[in-house]
Order: C-alpha cells, then structure tokens, then sequence
C-alpha cells in the first residue's frame, strides 16, 4: 500500500520572513507538480500555498524518498537550502496525515479558529492538482472527503458563528489602536477575497472614504462600486499616502508595493497625523522599516496573532464537536483506504460471487426434485469450477504489474463494479467510470 504523507509549515513553525520565501505562485506551482509527476517515487501530489502555511500532499510507495525529494524540490525552485526550513517542517503519514488536512480544511488549525478562507485555498489547490493530473485515485477520494467533512463541522458545530477572519483581525487592530475607525479614510491594495472581507468590516464600523487600488484596475473599479468607494491606479498609492488614515494591503506582488521612500515623502503633507498600515500578504507588502519612522504603524500578519477576539472561548468549545466529527471521518477514511489492499478486495469479489452462485444453486436445487445427492453435488462442483475461472483473470491482472502506476485506481474500480463497499456507496447513484470525479455528498 502506498503511504498517504503530508509536509508542510505554517503560522505556527516558521516566522513569516520564512513563509514568505517559500511562498508559491501559480507558475511555481504548476512547476513543481510537474517535477513531482516525474519522480518514480511520487505517484499523486497535491500543492497548497497560502499566506499562512506551505503543505504538499503526496502519495508514494516509499516514503523515505518521496520526503527527500519534496525537500529538495523546494530548496531548488526556492532557492533555498534545506537547512534553512527543514526544523521548521512537519511531517505527518497515514491517519495523521488524513486527520491533519481534515483539520485544516474546517479551520482548526488556523490562525484562527473558525475563520473560512482556508477551505476555498484547498479547493482551489486541488482543482489545480486536478486538472495538472497530479492527484489521482488516492487523493482525489481524500480531498472529497476533506471538503465534506469540513461542511460537515460548519453546519453541525458553532465554530463558524461569528467566525474571525485575518480581515476582521486586521479590522479589529485598528479598532483597538485608534479607538474607532468612525469617518477614517481607508485605502485598500489588492482587489481579493481578503480585500472584499476587509470592506465589509469597515463598513459596519462606519469607516470613511474607501479607496481601492489594484494592478487590475477594471477589478478595483468593481470592488470600488460594490462599496461605494473610490477605484484608483496603482501608480497613485504614493500620492494616496497623504490622504488616508489606513492602508490594508494584501496583493500577490513578490516585492513591495510600499517602500520607506513612499512613506517618507508622504508624511512632510500629513501635519503628524498617525498613518496605520495592515499587511496581510505573504510575501509582504510594507517594508518593515517603516515602523521606525514617527508616526507611521506596520503591522504584518504575525502580528495578528496578538488579536483577541471575544468569542475565542466559544469557538474553541465548539472545535471539541468538530474534532469528534473529524476523528469518526479518519476511520471511515483509513477502511476505505485499507481496502485498496488486492488482497481483500479479491476475497470480497471472491465472497460476493461465491454468496450469489449458492443462493442461485439453492433456489434451483429446490425445483429440481428428481436430481440425485449426485447429481446436486455435481451442480455444487461446477458452481465452483466457474468462480475459480471467472476469479483468475481479475485476480492476476490486480496481484501482478497489469495495474502498474495505477493499482489503486483499479482496485477501486472493482469494488465499485462489484459494489463492494455497500456502506460507502449505498445512494450514491455512482457510474463506475466517475472513480476520478465525484462530489463531496458520495464520499
């Protein structure tokens, strides 16, 4: 069997300075699926790169290699010698690892607890394994289980109720910094999810002027209407400077959109007035060093750590629920996994032809009155003699090389076929031909 193994680091082991470098962009990503696709002991893989945590999901029959190789990839499209990350990287395998992206995906271990933005991050991530082709059998049931379970823990717990995203903690800094952000003026870089979250927030603490920049300015326009802001060019933010009280600024740009130089040209205009700057990108938008100048705040997303919301209590009760769901879905998991073995799969099919030849042969023999003990123990031979023939092909091709990369995949296949897994697939309406794609309610 091959093993399941998760690698990664997050808020939690590595600084943001370090997250930041490792940071992947869409390219890279698909550059390193690629390499991973390539390596004979990687057989599925999955790439999740967000602002708080860098994680690969890979399947492999050697463990031991395919660790080593995801190291080394990193480092080299990175890079960055492994020496620098590897103390900061965990690894999990087998029902940890299952039991850790369960976790993930409904925001246990977040930042903070509760907040939804995780979930989408994954399901994008494996759209885009999906499409690259680097998930396979394997991982694709893992995700789908993922996602369900991760629905599962936001309709049956609370841990979602007044949930804190980075945005609101963004919010929530400058609240308690400025008092109120009542009539402050906000500029806002990036048009994103986070940036969208961000003037939600700001709205209901009656902030002032919004103004949107981003690179593409068509969609700060549509932020900008949304909200009743005001949409401006990118190459407008250092004149901006002068006008806002807070910049928020989460874009996916590899360097400062912000530098010293900006800020110290705008504030000789602002007559002492504080300016507050948020960053919640990674890599990081502000340069840090504008926090030694007077009057001027930086706060990254590290920072955030410090936020305290008051509902936390709450929330972590409710993550108590959530953790009894996700260990239920880890069993259920690991059966279905343990199944892939050839080994009980063919007793199953084997069990399954074998119930059905008896109960035809016995409905028959119980018509046939005339037939002799004989005879009846012939008809018992030949039943048999037809499993045992009809049992060779199958059970050579899924014991032998027939399945090569792909053995998992067939034996799942098989057990669809045969509707072997009656309690997993009882309802679920699936084709054997959709063992690739199939949605969150059939797992």
């Amino acid at each position: 069997m091959d093993y399941i193994i998760i690698l990664g680091l997050n808020h939690k082991t590595a600084p943001v300075e370090l997250r930041e470098c490792l940071a992947f962009s869409g390219e890279e990503t698909d550059a390193l699926l690629r390499s991973f696709s390539e390596h004979a002991a990687i057989k599925e893989s999955i790439l999740v790169s967000t602002c708080n945590r860098v994680e690969i999901l890979l399947t492999s029959p050697d463990s031991d290699a395919a660790i080593g190789a995801a190291k080394r990839f990193i480092s080299e499209y990175k890079r960055i010698p492994v020496s620098r990350f590897e103390e900061s990287l965990y690894i999990h395998q087998g029902d940890d690892a299952i039991r850790h992206i369960f976790r993930v995906a409904a925001s246990l271990d977040s930042m903070v607890v509760g907040e939804p933005q995780i979930l989408g991050q994954i399901k994008e991530a494996y759209r885009t394994a999906a499409l690259k082709r680097t998930s396979g059998v394997i991982l694709n049931r893992l995700l789908h289980k993922t996602f369900f379970v991760a629905k599962r823990v936001r309709s049956e717990t609370g841990i979602g109720d007044h949930a804190v995203s980075i945005s609101y903690a963004a919010i929530e800094l400058g609240r308690k910094i400025f008092g109120s952000l009542e009539g402050m003026r906000v500029l806002l870089i990036g048009a994103g999810e986070m940036a969208e979250l961000a003037v939600e927030h700001l709205i209901r603490h009656r902030s002032g002027d919004i103004f949107v920049a981003n690179r593409t300015f068509e969609r700060g326009i549509e932020l900008a209407r949304r909200f009743r802001g005001t949409a401006i060019r990118f190459e407008e933010i250092g004149g901006m400077l002068q006008k806002v009280d807070i910049i928020i600024s989460s874009t996916g740009s590899p360097e400062y959109v912000i530098d010293r130089k900006m800020v110290k040209a705008a504030m000789g205009g602002r007559k002492h007035r504080p300016l507050f700057f948020i960053d919640i990108a990674v890599p990081r938008d502000i340069d840090p060093r504008i926090n030694r100048m007077d009057n001027a705040y930086v706060y990254d997303i590290d920072d955030l750590k410090g936020v305290i919301d008051e509902n936390i209590e709450d929330r972590n009760r409710e993550a108590v629920k959530a953790e009894r769901i996700i260990d239920a879905a880890v069993v259920s998991f690991r059966k279905w996994y343990e199944s892939l073995d050839v080994v009980p799969t063919i007793k199953a099919l084997r069990g399954k032809m074998a119930e059905i030849a008896r109960s035809e042969v016995e409905k028959t023999l119980g018509i046939l009155h005339h037939l002799s003990e004989a005879d009846a123990e012939a008809i018992h031979r030949m039943t048999e003699a037809l499993i045992n023939k009809m049992m060779h092909d199958p059970t050579i091709f899924l014991k032998n090389n027939g399945c090569l990369r792909d053995k998992a995949y067939y034996v799942d296949i098989t057990r669809r076929l045969f509707n072997l897994d009656p309690a997993e697939l009882s309802g679920s309406g699936a084709r054997p031909g959709d063992s690739q794609h199939r949605t969150e309610e059939e797992l």
